[in-house]
């Protein structure tokens, strides 16, 4: 098969002919047939995680199953599947209560095995992990569930719990931000957007964020503080920056929730936030992992309801090859969307 191959930490990348995956046991092997591009694969390739190369990046994606392993029940060969990015083992007290996403012993596609930048992947523990696609929702549409928007929503319902009425601050109208925008609204909450691109701002207002402030050396707490009247119920990075979360936190009010979903990472693993802010006003700080199988009905329902459109996030699709020669830039893309791969392209 063909695959986007990191022969190096920081090296360019290379599209070239590799074994076909094999089904581990409990697993299926899935043919690939959309797949994004995210910047935790950016992280990924930059050394942030604990990468071996050879290695084939890619946590996103949608296709068909291919080839089971010995154990799988509940899919056959021919079933239409996507799969969180965080896979749990199945057998452990965490996933058989529902929380797969902190399984200690989790898998994640491109990060702990070969990813999805390739025409196969191999999934571990099926059973408990695969998502079945609903007919009328495309491949494309699937794959940009797997992290960005599923992240996103459970941020926003499992973790911050946002109500109806409340405001919500997303600092990063990238995949996960214009995700945010789209859901808070969907659940009735009014949204702030905050980024440096003026055409992630554009499409955060066209997608029902009710404001957006452009971080060009402005004061951003303050603006969320005014736009707000006060400061808002729970705020989002989505970036993973030590100033990005600093804007996140000091934009809430009194009693406030913040998420961090965003990476944060830094050579000593330790990286700062406004602690005096959290103490003195109550302030809630969460992080949030993804989001388990087993949660993907209540989001796949508002969109079979037409409530969550998921597929008007793609900003684009490109080929493997295309990926390898964009993925070592992503962190400074200034996108309006989620970039999409179709391995099918050949370019």
């Amino acid at each position: 098969m063909r695959a986007v191959v990191m022969d190096a930490v920081g090296a360019p990348l290379e599209v070239r002919a590799v074994a076909d995956p094999v089904a581990p046991a409990g697993g299926v092997v899935v043919e690939v047939r959309a797949t994004g591009l995210c910047r935790s694969d950016w992280h990924a390739w930059a050394g942030h995680d604990d990468i071996a190369v050879p290695h084939v990046p890619g946590h996103e994606l949608a296709g068909v199953i291919v080839e089971t392993g010995a154990g799988v029940e509940r899919f056959a060969v021919g079933d239409r599947v996507t799969v969180p990015f965080v896979c749990g083992c199945g057998a452990c007290g965490w996933c058989r209560a529902g929380d797969a996403q902190v399984c200690p012993d989790q898998q994640q596609p491109g990060f702990t095995h070969w990813g999805s930048f390739a025409e196969r992947v191999a999934l571990h523990a099926a059973d408990t992990n695969l998502v079945r696609i609903p007919d009328d929702v495309s491949f494309a549409a699937a794959a940009a569930l797997g992290c960005r928007f599923a992240t996103a929503f459970r941020a926003l319902t499992g973790r911050a719990h946002v109500q109806s009425g409340e405001w919500v601050v997303v600092v990063g109208a990238g995949g996960v931000g214009l995700s945010v925008v789209m859901i808070a609204r969907a659940l009735g909450a009014h949204v702030v957007a905050v980024d440096r691109n003026q055409a992630a701002l554009d499409a955060a207002s066209a997608l029902g964020a009710d404001a957006v402030v452009v971080a060009d050396g402005v004061d951003v707490p303050d603006a969320v503080r005014r736009i707000t009247g006060g400061g808002a119920h729970v705020s989002i990075d989505a970036v993973g920056e030590e100033q990005t979360a600093a804007d996140a936190v000091l934009s809430l009010r009194r009693r406030g929730r913040h998420v961090q979903v965003g990476l944060l990472p830094s050579e000593t693993g330790l990286s700062g936030m406004p602690m005096a802010r959290v103490i003195a006003w109550e302030l809630d700080v969460l992080g949030s992992h993804g989001m388990a199988a087993v949660d993907y009905p209540a989001m796949l329902e508002l969109i079979a309801e037409g409530r969550l459109r998921p597929q008007e996030l793609i900003e684009r699709t490109i080929s493997l090859a295309e990926a390898a020669a964009l993925l070592p830039t992503f962190n400074r893309a200034t996108l309006a969307g989620m970039t999409m791969i179709d391995p099918g392209v050949l370019a």
